[in-house]
């Protein structure tokens, strides 16, 4: 393999990572229907699976053990942040190339979540369906 073969394939490594994380972070912040849970809401509702499983039959204890590890699980994530500003910035700079590469069109790209702004930034022309 030569080494303009090899440069290639990592930088097309670079791009495909740098566009799923932005892609996930997309993902990650949307805003989500209904009211937003808090810290501390996730506690009362840990607090009162702990109550409900002492007296739980085995088919409701296993449906509140796996609620109780989705609530720890969204717990332990909820301190943390993604720079999503980072992220487009990144993505910004290689969507072009990574798009003509695979053939990605700009419908592609708004369906999945990507803003008319930063496909604008981007240089994605609207014109490929």
């Amino acid at each position: 393999m030569s080494d303009s073969h090899k440069a290639a394939l990592a930088k097309g490594r670079e791009e495909g990572r740098i566009v799923r994380a932005y892609l996930e972070a997309l993902e990650t912040t949307k805003p989500r229907r209904g009211r937003k849970r808090t810290v501390e809401s996730i506690r009362k509702k840990l607090a009162a699976i702990e109550k409900e499983l002492t007296s739980a039959t085995p088919l409701n204890r296993l449906h509140l053990v796996q609620e109780q590890r989705d609530l720890e699980a969204e717990l332990a994530h909820s301190g943390q942040s993604v720079d999503v500003a980072a992220l487009e910035k990144d993505f910004v700079r290689v969507a072009k190339d990574y798009s003509a590469r695979k053939g990605l069109s700009y419908s592609a790209w708004r369906a999945v979540g990507v803003s008319a702004q930063v496909l604008e930034r981007a240089s994605i022309p609207r014109t490929r369906n």
